[in-house]
């Protein structure tokens, strides 16, 4: 049975309720007694490889400043992209622009091959699902029914059938089964992160978009989210995910997109992205990139100490540096 949350008499008050909060983005909750919309046209599958999402030329400016200068990027299914950069590179403002979130003052963006304005709001929502970077509900609704808000948009199709196994496998797969029923007002910042993230994994849609999901994580979770990004793209899906963390981005990530004061230095596979010339420019700290001895991936280690004072006066810091350091894009 359904859980309902125990400020609403009838679960359509409760879905009002989601509905008049605008609680989950792109996930469209139709009002009360309004037309029923056009039958929609369900994501087939593609090949790998295949691109599913592209920014061309992007720019956009918040407050007078240029966030965004011109960033190409192309994602494709089956495989994990991780966006890194210090804090104000840009990384959440280019996923809002993948996503179709972001106002853009220049350039394109292209989702299943259609520029993103093209779609609605209930055909966006099946081919893109978006985890922002904090999630928080106005009212109490239980675990079980947050993460099923991620299944509106396929109300009404042939899959809507799936509902109650695609809530179920993504409560396990994010470990919290256990909680559904407890409101999700009363968890901890890091179980709320994890019911975010099953809800995301709900609304299966091909295209995953998570700003930063690992933040509030402990060591395992981290882990957790990382194995999960990868078994969604091994399954055919493609993952947009913004990282801090540059040794879960080196295990993890298919390719990694360096993004420097609003314009992308590089973008390639972890081994060849993670050079500590290039990253001692962006992140404007001395770092020393090594290679994992079990694996190889590389170890992003910051150079602490008197060394690490003498290597920040004696090296650059200009955004010809950083320009000069990065790789080609690919």
């Amino acid at each position: 049975m359904r859980a309902q949350c125990v400020r609403c008499v009838t679960r359509a008050e409760c879905r009002l309720r989601a509905w008049t909060a605008g609680l989950v983005r792109g996930v469209p909750f139709p009002r009360p007694g309004a037309p029923r919309a056009r039958r929609r046209v369900v994501p087939v599958p593609v090949a790998p490889g295949a691109v599913l999402a592209e920014a061309r030329g992007v720019r956009v400016r918040l407050g007078g400043r240029e966030v965004l200068a011109g960033v190409d990027v192309t994602v494709r299914a089956g495989e994990v992209l991780a966006l890194v950069g210090p804090n104000g590179a840009g990384k959440s403002t280019l996923l809002a622009a993948l996503a179709g979130d972001a106002d853009r003052t220049g350039g394109e963006v292209r989702i299943a091959g259609r520029p993103v304005g093209a779609w609605s709001a209930p055909e966006l929502a099946l081919r893109r699902a978006v985890l922002p970077q904090s999630a928080s509900l106005a009212f109490p609704f239980p675990v079980a029914e947050v993460v099923r808000m991620g299944r509106a948009p396929w109300a009404g199709t042939e899959r809507e059938e799936r509902d109650d196994a695609e809530v179920a496998a993504a409560l396990a797969a994010t470990e919290v089964s256990a909680m559904a029923d407890r409101p999700f007002s009363a968890l901890s910042g890091g179980e709320r992160a994890r019911v975010a993230l099953a809800r995301v994994l709900a609304q299966r849609a091909p295209l995953l978009l998570l700003d930063e999901p690992t933040a509030a994580l402990d060591l395992r979770h981290q882990e957790l989210v990382l194995r999960l990004c990868r078994e969604r793209a091994a399954a055919g899906d493609a993952v947009v995910v913004v990282l801090h963390d540059l040794g879960l981005a080196a295990a993890y990530a298919d390719r990694v997109a360096v993004l420097a004061q609003g314009r992308l230095a590089a973008d390639g596979p972890p081994a060849e992205v993670l050079r500590d010339e290039l990253l001692s420019e962006v992140y404007r700290h001395p770092v020393e990139v090594l290679p994992h001895p079990a694996g190889g991936a590389p170890l992003v280690v910051p150079v602490r100490g008197l060394a690490a004072m003498r290597k920040t006066e004696a090296g650059p810091s200009t955004a010809g540096a950083i320009k000069a350091a990065a790789l080609p894009r690919r």
